[in-house]
């Protein structure tokens, strides 16, 4: 993968976990509530009637974990992150949870088999990068969630249905339907487009 694009990625965020700490800005996102409902809409992937592992790409300072463990006490939770600084308040937050781990990696390519893979807001700040550029890296990261998870994967992405004037030159905004065929076409018969929770966003869940 393109080294200077995820040390890039691990500095952006670094940023912001070092100026905000373990809030939702500090994962660069406006606020818990619509934190939250991106993460439910993710957590859909998951059959939580059974025993299950999840990797949570791009964990940040751990609210998955948080969530998942609120609703649940069978799991084990795998998260994995670019930001050292990130991987370090996640465990400073939760280090006292059994059933988790949170680790720094180089690249998606890195991230452990598991039962699903969850990957929230990882694909939006493209920073200076063309949209080409970034779309190469959004279709590897998803095959490499693929070959990664045993019963599913979900992720989200900025829509391009958001309202022009609410546009930013250094987020990627994608077509829905693109990535709804692309996930048809290379994983699975079952993928789900959920486009209907009242942010400029959708999210895909591929279950196996």
């Amino acid at each position: 993968m393109n080294k200077k694009l995820l040390c890039d990625i691990a500095s952006y965020y670094s940023d912001k976990i070092k100026k905000f700490g373990n809030v939702p800005k500090g994962v660069d996102w406006k606020d818990e509530e619509s934190q939250l409902i991106r993460l439910k809409k993710l957590m859909e992937v998951i059959n939580f009637n059974i025993h299950f592992s999840v990797n949570d790409l791009g964990c940040g300072y751990g609210k998955l974990f948080e969530l998942i463990n609120s609703v649940c006490n069978d799991f084990e939770y795998k998260g994995f992150d670019l930001s050292e600084d990130m991987i370090s308040v996640a465990m400073e937050t939760y280090g006292t949870a059994e059933n988790k781990s949170f680790n720094l990696i180089n690249s998606p390519i890195e991230i452990s088999p598991s039962d699903y893979t969850l990957a929230s807001g990882i694909f939006n700040v493209k920073m200076n990068y063309n949209d080409d550029e970034w779309k190469n890296y959004i279709l590897e990261t998803l095959k490499y969630m693929n070959e990664k998870s045993e019963n599913g994967f979900s992720f989200n992405l900025l829509s391009n249905y958001c309202n022009e004037e609410h546009m930013r030159d250094d987020l990627f905004y994608a077509d829905p339907c693109f990535f709804f065929d692309f996930c048809k076409r290379n994983f699975s018969r079952n993928v789900s487009l959920l486009h209907d929770y009242n942010l400029y966003e959708f999210s895909i869940l591929i279950k196996k």
